[in-house]
Parts: structure tokens; sequence; C-alpha cells
């Protein structure tokens, strides 16, 4: 069509092009409205594609703003999308300090390093912690086929806010946490019901401040996410409230194994204010299959 604006794609959390997660990029959407927004992500395919719709705000070419489509409606922000960005502006120009004007509000980035060494960090909102209701709980355990013994005695089921609530569930046997599965028609309802407009977090402690994760994800064709920023920077927040990591710390989680794109997100939890996420990003090179 007229007008087709450039399309990059990253894959987010991970050094390479068939790990982590997955996103769309367009560097320039200023002559692109809402409706063309959006048919660029569904084209794209992937859960999130970042449009920069207003570069150099105020004359600051550090400073853009920012929106975020899935295939079928704006997403406030995406935390992966956001990495996978810095990393391509960086690549562009240099690496520094970056400012994202989203529609969730104005978001800090840091890029550092070079070419395939270029790391990005984000800082998550001012966390918060829930405790679940106990029918709701029990309700998310079922449709998971896992019971309360399942749980690991040392993390407590709790519900963490980083942006969007998300539940949290560690496990403590490592077959049960890969086996386990779900009917994603029927968790969807739960998370609609609850409002968790983002992923259900379930955890197993490898050792020395290390997770493996899975994000339950139902949405379309996808039932887990690959890598997820903004449930990680929830897990630092649960981690630091709950008095589970003392800050200072770093925590890495491992995710996406199970879906087939193993990705790495690292996770510092200072002793206040927002959880920082880092990671790394790579261009995904064009295929016949990308338009």
């Amino acid at each position: 069509m007229e007008n087709t604006p450039e399309v990059l794609r990253y894959a987010a959390f991970s050094t390479t092009p068939d790990g982590g997660n997955p996103a769309g990029l367009v560097l320039d959407a200023r002559h692109l409205d809402d409706a063309g927004m959006l048919a660029v992500a569904a084209a794209v395919g992937y859960a999130e594609t970042a449009f920069v719709t207003e570069p150099d705000i105020d004359g600051d070419p550090r400073r853009s703003r920012v929106r975020y489509f899935s295939p079928i409606a704006e997403v406030p922000f995406c935390g992966h999308a956001t990495i996978a960005l810095a990393i391509a502006l960086s690549a562009r120009d240099g690496a520094g300090t970056f400012t994202f004007d989203t529609p969730v509000g104005p978001v800090l980035i840091e890029t550092a390093g070079d070419g395939a060494d270029l790391t990005a960090s984000f800082t998550a909102v001012e966390p918060q912690l829930a405790e679940f209701d106990g029918d709701v709980l029990a309700e998310l355990l079922g449709l998971l086929g896992v019971g309360r013994g399942d749980l690991h005695p040392a993390y407590p089921p709790r519900i963490a806010y980083s942006g969007n609530w998300h539940p949290v569930l560690v496990l403590a046997d490592r077959n049960l946490f890969d086996s386990f599965g779900f009917d994603p028609a029927a968790l969807r309802r739960l998370m609609d019901a609850q409002g968790w407009a983002a992923t259900v977090a379930v955890l197993y402690p490898i050792a020395g401040g290390e997770f493996e994760a899975r994000n339950l994800f139902p949405v379309g064709a996808i039932t887990e996410d690959p890598a997820t920023g903004a449930a990680a920077a929830a897990v630092g927040a649960y981690l630091r409230i709950l008095g589970l990591a003392v800050p200072p710390s770093r925590v890495l989680i491992r995710q996406g194994r199970h879906v087939g794109r193993p990705g790495l997100l690292s996770v510092d939890i200072p002793a206040a204010g927002g959880v920082v996420v880092s990671g790394r990003a790579v261009q995904i090179p064009a295929t016949a299959g990308h338009g």
C-alpha cells in the first residue's frame, strides 16, 4: 500500500534472533493514523509493535512519543518492545539515555555498550503487592492442575503490581513446573473477571538468585509469553516487599524455554522506587515471509 512504513523486527531479551520475545518497530510513524498502526501491527503478527509517532519532542533528539499496538488493539505499555526500540535507536543514534512519552507517562530508558553488546534498561513504576482472595486462588490453582501443597513454602502466592497486576505463583517441583497445562479460554475468563490484563507469572527457583518463569498469556493463538519485562518487574517487587530479596540486589529470570524462544531478563531491585529491568535485543533478519 502507499506510504508503507519500514518495519524492523527485533527479538528482545535475547542475543539470537530465534530467542526472546519478538517485537515490531516503526521508527517513523508520523504519517500513520490509528487504523494504519493497527493494520501494520496485524500484518507483523507479533504480540506488540512499537511506533515512534513523534520524534524529537521539544527539539530533543532522544525524546520520542511512542505508542504500542497488538494485532487487535492499542496497549498502554509493552516492556519487551520498549527494550527492543531502545536498542534499535541506540544502534542508529548511539547509546545513552532515551525518554519515551507513552500512554502510561514518560519512561526513561538507559542503554550502554555498542554493537552486539548493547543493553537497555527501563525503570518500572512504584510497586505494590496484594493478597489473593481465597476462592480466586483456589480457582487459579485448579485451572493449572496444582494444589496449595505444590506451592513453594518460602514463596507465598501474591498479586504484584508494576504497571499491571500480575499473579505470582512459585512452584516447589521442577517437573510440575515443566509439565503443568491449562485451558486458555478458561484462564482468560478468570483473568478478565479479575482485571489481570497482562500475564500470570509462574516461577521455579533455580538457585543463587535465579528463577525460571512461565508467563501465561492466553490471547488469540498465544498461550504463553516468551519474555515479559513488566512481569519481571512485578517479580522484583514481590521479592522486595516480602523481604525475599535484600536490596540492592539482582535477580535473573530465564523465560521462554517452554515456547521454544529462550531468553534472559535481568532484574535490579533497589531499596526504594521502581524495579529496573534490563536485557539485550537483536534484529531479526528479513525473510520471504516478512512483508
